[in-house]
């Protein structure tokens, strides 16, 4: 996989990253995206309650999937990438057994709701999508509260997503099939702050 991103060399190994998070304070939520350790801010309430108002609505069009908040995947090509997604969307009792790092097999989704970090343009915008394409999640689904958007990425191939589409807060928003959900957006329009 060629990342969007400039090529560089890791600054470390994926085994180095997992020693340095597992004495990482609890507060720090760190991921290893393109070989980079990234610090991922903690989520505000808006934050949350856009996580809570999209459990509802999967637990309501799909009570057979499970939403799992601050989950850690690995992605990228050859599972080199360490990233913890703000939830993956999987079938019921498929992360027993698991450690904190799951495999992206089996994960239909994958979630992110943007931050208002420096970082956030690069990290949810370029540099997870292509990870959870390489790692094969069939749906990437990206809560922009920057432009007011939800872009749903699908159909990856060779570490990229083939097809996004991008709609306004507001607008239903059909997930494609694995998930085959179709949301209501509306009540994002008072959550964008």
């Amino acid at each position: 996989m060629t990342p969007r991103t400039e090529q560089h060399r890791p600054q470390m190994s994926v085994e180095e990253f997992e020693e340095l998070k597992r004495h990482a304070p609890e507060t720090v939520r760190l991921e290893f995206v393109h070989g980079r350790v990234l610090v991922k801010p903690m989520p505000d309430g808006n934050h949350s309650e856009i996580y809570m108002w999209l459990l509802e609505q999967c637990m309501q069009a799909r009570p057979d999937l499970r939403l799992y908040p601050e989950r850690g995947l690995k992605t990228e090509a050859y599972r080199r990438g360490r990233a913890r997604a703000d939830a993956v969307l999987v079938p019921r009792g498929s992360l027993k057994g698991h450690g904190e790092w799951s495999q992206a097999d089996g994960v239909l989704m994958a979630v992110e709701i943007t931050s208002y970090d420096p970082d956030t343009d690069q990290r949810d915008r370029v540099e997870k999508p292509d990870g959870y394409a390489a790692a094969g999640i069939p749906v990437y689904l990206l809560v922009d509260r920057g432009d007011c958007s939800v872009v749903v990425f699908n159909q990856p191939e060779d570490g990229r997503y083939r097809h996004q589409e991008k709609l306004p807060f507001g607008a239903p928003v059909k997930l494609p099939g694995p998930v085959d959900i179709t949301l209501d957006t509306t009540p994002l329009e008072d959550l964008a702050d």
